[in-house]
């Protein structure tokens, strides 16, 4: 072998070394589908996650699941076995998430998910410790709308869900604090997410005259339910989940949607969040970095991957002490790294994680707000 080839192929083993001492991250996202409204600023998040951590390069892996759980899996699996990623961001439904669980526990690879359903993190076990929520858990959410709901007085409440692990946690999670509240849900209903016509649940929930009415869905899919109550007259308040928490909410419900209280994100009225709040300098960050790119506001839904690269951006100078990225040392290093995750500030709110929480948020994850002349307002 002459000099010159021995030079190339000095130069194409050390490159192929390089790369694969990056860190390789996996994003799944529902970028088309029934919760593309989830999915697209998601996948738009992925161009603002770090590049560099530390003295490493990250390169991120992009998969679109089409909102399908089974995809969800096949593509988890694609990331692992052919990609041999270190972590994986995603996926952006909660069936989806919930279906990837065991994949990636066997695998042992951290995933970041960007879903509402706390039920990927609660009840911990031997699976789910590598699963971290970079969301607010359901009973954080519920328990500041219990907290109106009794503020207001009220006794009996509705409620609608998806028939799918975020509308079913949030059924449990509902009823057990309205209960130790002294209020009664007295009538309980579920719809798919692709469901067109709402009526026969709506006049069930209707028939019982709540005094409000709780919607669980995420996404597109929290309009459905209020417009079919609306159209038939229900004029009792009616509350939201995080999961309504995009702008197309109120484009899509309009005059129906008029008067909804959510608890959620500060991203939603972040110009009326005192500067103090720990969580305003980096979600302003995400915002204008994802306006200058895509000339519009991001849904909460693509903060929640932002985040994930927040968390990431903590944990992987603390795991690269212990191990190469590529090896299971490295991963296992990186999921210690993530459970010991403390006050960090996200565009959500603070992260604080434990071995018994995964999530990490508290009440400074939320604030109460209003749909007020079809624009999102603090509620005092």
């Amino acid at each position: 072998m002459n000099l010159k080839k021995i030079v190339c192929a000095t130069s194409v083993l050390a490159a192929s070394i390089y790369a694969q001492a990056d860190i390789k991250v996996g994003v799944i996202t529902s970028s088309s589908g029934p919760i593309a409204m989830v999915g697209i600023p998601q996948k738009n998040t992925i161009d603002l996650l770090p590049k560099k951590i530390g003295n490493e390069n990250v390169h991120y892996i992009s998969l679109d699941d089409a909102s399908d759980p089974t995809a969800s899996v096949k593509a988890v699996e694609k990331l692992i076995k052919e990609n041999n990623v270190d972590a994986i961001i995603g996926p952006s439904g909660s069936p989806n998430a919930s279906a990837v669980i065991a994949t990636v526990a066997k695998a042992q690879v951290p995933l970041l998910a960007p879903v509402g359903t706390a039920s990927i993190v609660i009840p911990m076990n031997a699976q789910k410790k590598w699963v971290f929520k970079t969301t607010q858990n359901d009973d954080i959410i519920a328990e500041a709308l219990i907290q109106d709901m009794v503020k207001r007085k009220f006794k009996t409440l509705g409620f609608i869900g998806t028939a799918d692990p975020y509308g079913e946690n949030w059924g449990k999670v509902v009823s057990a604090l309205a209960k130790k509240h002294g209020i009664q849900v007295v009538a309980q209903e579920t719809f798919q997410r692709q469901d067109t016509s709402l009526t026969g649940q709506a006049l069930k929930l209707i028939s019982k005259k709540p005094q409000a009415i709780l919607v669980a869905a995420p996404g597109s899919a929290a309009v459905p339910p209020q417009a079919a109550l609306f159209d038939r007259g229900y004029r009792g308040q009616i509350y939201q989940t995080h999961g309504a928490a995009l702008d197309q909410f109120l484009t899509l419900g309009g005059k129906k949607v008029e008067n909804t209280i959510l608890a959620a994100s500060l991203m939603l009225v972040i110009n009326e969040i005192p500067n103090s709040h720990p969580s305003k300098a980096v979600a302003s960050k995400y915002i204008n970095a994802y306006k200058a790119k895509y000339k519009q506001t991001p849904a909460t839904f693509g903060a929640n991957v932002y985040d994930a690269g927040i968390l990431l951006e903590k944990a992987v100078p603390v795991a690269l002490k212990t191990a190469k990225p590529g090896t299971v040392q490295f991963r296992e290093a990186l999921r210690n790294a993530l459970e010991t995750t403390k006050e960090v500030a996200g565009t959500q709110g603070v992260y604080n994680m434990s071995p018994t929480d995964h999530s990490g948020f508290d009440k400074r994850g939320r604030e109460m707000i209003i749909v007020k002349n079809g624009q999102w307002k603090l509620l005092k």
